[in-house]
């Protein structure tokens, strides 16, 4: 869905899954600034908004999802992921409870396939499946900030900020009086600060959720059956994940980013060594300068120096080995 507000001035369109709101305003560092400030807001109209109400909503939803949700109190927000059976990570949501209506927002694109997959699994629970993204759009105010959300929009708030679920049709009015615009590739930026992987980008169709850290944020471990539940538990008990998640300062004296998708090897090795990971997200830090995320073999020493590419890089633990 395109944005409104990608008329407002400076407004650069984003490409990619990130298409239809605004890259940048014309000012990336500044825009990174006033996030981390807490000023300012994020438009995340395209993201895919879901609501599931009826009185079975929180039993029902525990059932398939793999964070604990039962007895979720009514305004807490939290994470939670959907599974394949063999325990590779196949949606990602971010919801928060209402008191009579769970709402979630999630990837962009992503809804139609979560909608249909809950749909199947309605059974006999009294509960309402419903796709709001032509209705709802998500817009994100960074920690700190001071801005007030309208009466009646419903709220999820972390330590990362706030998500509101505004009416489409408000977008053009709350844009004018909630703050300076930030666009995406500013929100990324600080995603990759924090460490915080995103599904599409830190994930492929293999990724299970030790790999990128999402066990105790989006994955309970003391709840029961979900399915991938089993993969879940063989790997915490008996084993280690086949890879891990890791921060990366890039060489700053490069013009270019390497691209998601760039093979990482061990710097030791040269230029024909071998294979052992690859970036997943690469941004220009307003602080940090260049860095990424980045998915690499569980046993690549956390000491070792790394080649992203052409690009020389260091590491940070995000997942320990």
């Amino acid at each position: 869905m395109k944005s409104p507000l990608l008329s407002l001035p400076g407004a650069v369109p984003a490409e990619g899954v990130d298409e239809g709101v605004a890259a940048h305003y014309g000012d990336l560092f500044r825009e990174q600034r006033a996030l981390a400030d807490g000023t300012g807001f994020v438009d995340l109209s395209h993201r895919g908004v879901i609501t599931v109400s009826g009185e079975d909503r929180l039993s029902w939803l525990h059932l398939l999802l793999t964070q604990h949700v039962s007895e979720l109190p009514a305004g807490r927000a939290t994470e939670a992921l959907i599974l394949s059976a063999h325990g590779h990570i196949e949606h990602a949501l971010y919801l928060v409870d209402d008191g009579e209506t769970v709402w979630a927002h999630v990837e962009p694109g992503t809804q139609e396939a979560l909608i249909a997959y809950l749909e199947s699994m309605k059974f006999f629970y009294r509960v309402e499946v419903a796709d709001r993204t032509a209705d709802f759009a998500v817009v994100h105010l960074p920690a700190g900030s001071i801005a007030d959300a309208p009466d009646g929009v419903v709220v999820r708030e972390t330590a990362y900020g706030r998500d509101l679920f505004l009416p489409r049709a408000d977008l053009e009015s709350y844009a004018e009086q909630a703050g300076p615009p930030v666009g995406i590739l500013a929100h990324e930026a600080l995603r990759v600060e924090q460490h915080r992987p995103r599904l599409g980008f830190e994930t492929d169709h293999r990724t299970i959720p030790h790999e990128l850290g999402w066990i105790g944020t989006a994955v309970h471990l003391q709840k029961g059956c979900y399915r991938g539940q089993e993969t879940v538990a063989r790997v915490q008990n008996l084993g280690k994940p086949p890879r891990r998640l890791v921060f990366l300062h890039l060489d700053g004296s490069e013009v270019h980013l390497p691209v998601p998708g760039t093979e990482i090897r061990l710097a030791d090795d040269g230029p024909d060594g071998r294979k052992v990971g690859f970036i997943t997200t690469s941004v220009r830090h307003y602080e940090l300068g260049p860095v990424a995320l980045a998915l690499v073999k569980r046993n690549v020493p956390v000491d070792a120096r790394l080649m992203a590419g052409e690009t020389a890089a260091a590491q940070e633990v995000v997942v320990e080995p």
